[in-house]
């Protein structure tokens, strides 16, 4: 593939990254942060211009640096993702019909809860 497609596809990559983070802030299922560290790969390689622009944005750049920098996540933001899981996975088991997708929910949100903690922790 030339050096023109695979910048083209790594910038469709980007964008289709971005907005699947993008969603993720507001559905609890779907993840936020590894489709935004996905989207800042996809245009470091392709558009240095919106790895620039996503790495300077005030909500989301600092994140995304301190990941960069000390492959860490914030204690707060750790927080809330216990919470948010904990609380999704919950309501989800509470609705599930039946035993065994309540079995199959509570050992999801607890491989869930594992990865989270395996995540080294920053300030």
């Amino acid at each position: 593939m030339s050096c023109r497609r695979v910048r083209i596809v790594l910038l469709v990559a980007g964008w289709l990254c971005m907005a699947l983070g993008l969603i993720g802030v507001f559905v609890p299922m779907l993840p936020t942060t590894p489709f935004l560290l996905l989207s800042a790969a996809c245009f470091l390689r392709s558009s240095p211009r919106m790895h620039a622009r996503l790495m300077a944005h005030p909500r989301l750049g600092p994140f995304l640096e301190q990941w960069r920098r000390e492959r860490t996540i914030p204690r707060a933001a750790k927080r809330r993702a216990y919470v948010l899981v904990c609380g999704c996975f919950a309501l989800s088991i509470a609705l599930a019909p039946g035993l065994g997708p309540r079995l199959l929910l509570a050992l999801l949100c607890l491989g869930l809860i594992l990865f989270l903690s395996r995540l080294r922790t920053g300030s």
